[in-house]
C-alpha cells in the first residue's frame, strides 16, 4: 500500500504559485522553488508600496501647490499657515487640483491666506 501524500492539494498549490509567477524572468516563472520566493517578494513589495503611494502623491501635491504659491508671490509654508488662520480646510489634493485647473480660484485663496496672516500679525501682542 502506497503512502498518502496529499498529491492533488500539493499540485494545486504549486500550480497556483506558478500562475501568479507568470511573466517573471527565467526560472522564476518555471520552477516552483524560485517562483514561490519571487511571488512572496512581489506581494511584500505590493503591500509596502500601496502604503508608500499615498506619501508619494502627497509629496507631488505639495510640489505643485508650492510652485503655484511661488508664482503668486508667497511661500508654501506661509500659504498653509494663512489658510489655517483663515479657517479654510482644504487638503493638498484639492489645492493642487485648483492650482492646475483654476488659477483664478487659487489666487483668491492666496489673497485670503495673506489677509489672514496680516490679521494674525496685527492681533499678536508686541513684545
Amino acid at each position: 500500500m502506497a503512502r498518502a501524500t496529499n498529491g492533488p492539494a500539493s499540485r494545486k498549490r504549486r500550480k497556483k504559485v506558478l500562475k501568479y509567477a507568470k511573466g517573471y524572468f527565467g526560472s522564476k516563472s518555471k520552477l516552483f522553488r524560485y517562483a514561490k520566493e519571487a511571488v512572496q517578494h512581489a506581494w511584500q513589495y505590493a503591500y509596502r508600496d500601496r502604503r508608500k503611494k499615498k506619501g508619494d502623491f502627497r509629496a507631488l501635491w505639495i510640489v505643485r501647490v508650492s510652485a503655484a504659491c511661488r508664482n503668486a508671490g508667497i511661500s508654501y509654508s506661509r500659504f498653509i499657515e494663512g489658510l489655517k488662520a483663515a479657517n479654510i480646510a482644504l487638503d493638498r489634493k484639492v489645492l493642487s487640483d485648483l492650482a492646475i485647473r483654476d488659477e483664478v480660484a487659487f489666487n483668491a485663496l492666496v489673497k485670503q491666506a495673506q489677509d489672514a496672516l496680516k490679521a494674525k500679525a496685527a492681533a499678536a501682542p508686541k513684545a
